[in-house]
């Protein structure tokens, strides 16, 4: 199971940080990610972490504004998002794939369990 909160209403150049936490058969992911997905749009890519190795990548549109970071006391997983802009408003997802290599990771396929979602709105 992945519980995803922290979304919120912002003002433009605002931040705000999601968490994701993973429990039961999710427990031990091999790797997490986050997606989003804007009103009438199709659900993107936004970040992704391995929790075995560390390594991450980000979509262009939100490197050098957004962090990912872990804790893995709590198996959870933050994302840091900072310089907000109206465009960053959607949904936002997180999902854990259960195996495989970190590669392809900005494709929902990669993922087998996906958070109930949080609503991130950035107001101009």
């Amino acid at each position: 199971q992945l519980q995803a909160s922290g979304g919120g209403l912002v003002q433009v150049g605002g931040s705000l940080r999601l968490s994701c936490a993973a429990s039961g058969r999710t427990s031990s992911p091999y790797h997490m990610g986050w997606f989003r997905q804007p009103i009438g749009k199709e659900r993107e890519f936004v970040a992704a972490i391995s929790w075995t190795s560390g390594l991450s990548n980000y979509a262009g549109s939100v490197k050098g504004r957004f962090t990912l970071s872990r804790d893995d006391a709590r198996n959870t997983v933050y994302l840091q998002m900072n310089s907000l802009k109206p465009e960053d408003t959607a949904v936002y997802y997180c999902a854990a794939a259960s195996r495989g290599y970190f590669t392809g990771m900005d494709s929902t396929r990669k993922y087998d369990y996906w958070g109930q979602g949080t609503q991130v709105t950035v107001s101009s």
